[in-house]
């Protein structure tokens, strides 16, 4: 399973029955990384004897590695096999399951009970091979199932309590649990006495259990940019732009490569754990949810976990001088200060207010006001363009840096290289193939239609486009399309809501697909 039509060319399982004769059925199995019982191999032994017994012959496998039971996001087995079931493309009239934990640990035992219904009503029945119970549609198996339901939902819940119980131990006891390093340290791995085992560069994770990461200061010259850092704006009274302007004169770049920016200056001010304390559960994204950004209150710390490299006194002082700058103007006193503004200027854009010293930023007008545009028409200010596509422009701008970083980081995470062009980003992954990431804004015709183009750089001809489209709003992703070059002869590409088999044989809900494209496996198991 190596291209995007992998599931199409499914392995074919006979269970020594004539597959002409005898009840012909397809198996799902899945795995995350709950316990090697659940293997699909050994899913799949369970299944064959079962079916066996019953003189049922399996003719298509659907398997989900390493995938979590959640949800149905990210399970392109079982998406496709709810989609063949619902288009009638099928060459079976059952589907087999190891149990119903495989089928999904939904936590609402409504939507587990929705896709076998699905299944249902198109003439295809479901059996669960290692249950202790016929689903026959009979009272007790129904209550049974329902059961088993809810136990599978709760058995995830209950374990997302223990892992973040153990994580916050281990958060007591001064060890890291995930994240880059950051700019001036480096993660080390300790052995179970507490030895150091060696520095983790990027990428590279812990394999032992028994393991444990550590922060140590980095090399001299970033522990003494981020020590310049903190004497420039505490003792020179600069900025965090300022700042920025400074180290990029000097040729001076972040762990990423990149340019310092305002932003990344500022992270380096504001995280403790420049002073040597360990902070954890600031956000949280528990069964696969929303992220919710937590209050102080609820922090997990461990002070002095790890060597300082900047004294607490000029880290509390930075504090202070963030604090004070930020102070908390009413809404009658942010829209004062910016009509001001209008009247000094004659005109208003998010550059010309955050240039301006002794203003609320222009991001602290879109969260107060839902928007720059609201704030602008509060002070009879009208854009002489349509601003609102401006404003769209700018969120995506700043959006797609993130995902680049986020998408290289999680080609590293899985073994993969890349070489990332900082003039067009272009990405150069694992020296095989080219990727370059793409933002496309969703647009709405006067009838109400939703359409989206993407545009095909002609001049960096990608081995694979990575299309985000996004939802009506363009504030939230709704999904992505991986194109390949081969494939996508024209300059651009425009998309409807549903675009037939043949384009949306490319999307998919997750970039997951794409990740599994880049991974690296040792040669002894690809042999």
């Amino acid at each position: 399973m190596d291209d995007l039509g992998e599931f199409r060319d499914r392995e074919k399982r006979e269970g020594g029955i004539d597959a002409s004769t005898g009840v012909r059925a397809a198996q799902y199995v899945r795995m995350s990384t709950e316990h090697q019982r659940y293997s699909t191999e050994n899913q799949a032994d369970i299944i064959a004897q079962y079916a066996a017994r019953r003189g049922i012959a399996i003719v298509r496998t659907y398997a989900d590695e390493g995938k979590s039971g959640l949800s149905i996001d990210g399970r392109d087995a079982l998406k496709l096999l709810i989609h063949d079931v619902e288009a009638g493309n099928t060459d079976f009239t059952t589907i087999l399951v190891y149990d119903i934990s495989r089928w999904g640990r939904f936590q609402d035992a409504d939507e587990s009970a929705y896709y076998e219904h699905v299944c249902k009503r198109a003439g295809i029945t479901v059996q669960f091979c290692a249950e202790q119970f016929e689903n026959d549609g009979s009272l007790s198996a129904t209550i049974i199932k329902g059961m088993k339901r809810a136990m599978a939902g709760e058995y995830s819940r209950e374990l997302s309590v223990k892992v973040f119980t153990g994580q916050c131990r281990l958060i007591e006891l001064g060890y890291r649990q995930g994240g880059a390093a950051g700019f001036g340290l480096r993660r080390m791995l300790l052995d179970e006495r507490g030895s150091p085992k060696g520095i983790l560069t990027r990428g590279e994770h812990k394999s032992l259990q028994t393991d444990r990461v550590v922060l140590v200061p980095g090399p001299p010259d970033e522990v003494e940019i981020v020590q310049r850092i903190y004497s420039m704006f505490v003792d020179g009274k600069k900025t965090e732009g300022e700042i920025a302007a400074i180290l990029n004169a000097e040729g001076l770049s972040t762990d990423y490569g990149r340019p310092w920016t305002r932003g990344t200056i500022h992270q380096v001010l504001s995280n403790e754990k420049y002073v040597g304390n360990n902070v954890f559960n600031r956000m949280s994204f528990k069964l696969k949810k929303k992220r919710v950004h937590n209050g102080a209150d609820i922090w997990i710390r461990r002070d002095g976990a790890f060597p300082a490299i900047v004294p607490i006194e000029m880290f509390r002082t930075a504090g202070d001088i963030i604090v004070a700058r930020s102070v908390r103007y009413s809404d009658g006193e942010m829209l004062d200060r910016l009509a001001g503004l209008l009247a000094d200027r004659g005109e208003l854009s998010g550059l010309i207010i955050d240039e301006m010293d002794g203003m609320p930023s222009s991001s602290a007008y879109r969260s107060r006001f839902g928007s720059l545009l609201r704030a602008y028409q509060l002070v009879g200010y009208a854009p002489g363009r349509d601003y609102r596509y401006v404003e769209i422009n700018r969120f995506l701008r700043r959006m797609h840096p993130d995902i680049v970083e986020r998408a290289i980081t999680a080609i590293e995470d899985l073994g993969g290289t890349v070489r990332r062009d900082l003039e067009t980003d272009l990405l150069a992954i694992n020296g095989e193939f080219t990727a370059s990431i793409v933002i496309v804004r969703c647009q709405e015709t006067q009838a109400g239609a939703l359409r989206w183009k993407i545009r095909f750089d002609a001049g960096l001809r990608p081995d694979i486009t990575v299309a985000i489209r996004m939802a009506a709003g363009n504030q939230e992703i709704l999904d992505y399309y991986l194109l390949p070059r081969t494939e996508m002869m024209g300059a651009d590409l425009r998309l409807k809501e549903d675009n037939g088999i043949f384009l949306d044989a490319f999307r998919f809900d997750t970039l997951d697909r794409f990740f599994k494209l880049t991974a690296r496996c040792s040669i002894w198991r690809a042999a």
